[in-house]
């Protein structure tokens, strides 16, 4: 699946949501069902600078596309990280790098956060992208 047909995907389901409330248990939940990262993994060179809550993330190039594993101690940024992994795992550099992050505004998960989270969660996709830009500089 490409990042924007997974993007129509995330919006499509969060439109089922009639308040905020829900669509934040929803992120919740996706953060409960994300695979925890080894601790091993867990070091200070894997942390999102920016977020407010101490967030993982770490990449290997496997093949043509990027395998990203991520966790957070905190319950919603582990949702929210869980979310941008759906869409940006197993994706070429090129289309991370190309997509765009319109879903965030289509779904009003921006509006929803406080500023130091809203602030969390730009971090976090620029990490992907980063990743996404090393590993393309590299081939």
């Amino acid at each position: 699946m490409t990042i924007a047909e997974i993007q129509n995907e995330i919006v499509d389901e969060f439109s089922f949501f009639d308040n905020w409330e829900q669509r934040y248990e929803y992120l919740i939940e996706l953060g409960k069902d994300l695979v925890e990262m080894p601790e091993e993994q867990k070091t200070e060179d894997k942390v999102i600078k920016g977020c407010q809550s101490t967030v993982w993330l770490d990449a290997k190039m496997e093949g043509d596309t990027i395998h990203f594993t991520a966790d957070s101690n905190a319950i919603l940024p582990k949702g929210i990280i869980a979310l941008l992994l759906r869409m940006y795992n197993n994706q070429s550099p090129r289309a991370i790098l190309e997509s765009d992050t319109d879903f965030i505004q289509n779904i009003g998960l921006q509006e929803f956060l406080s500023p130091t989270r809203a602030n969390g969660l730009l971090a976090m996709v620029k990490q992907f992208k980063f990743y996404a830009l090393a590993f393309q500089a590299k081939s």
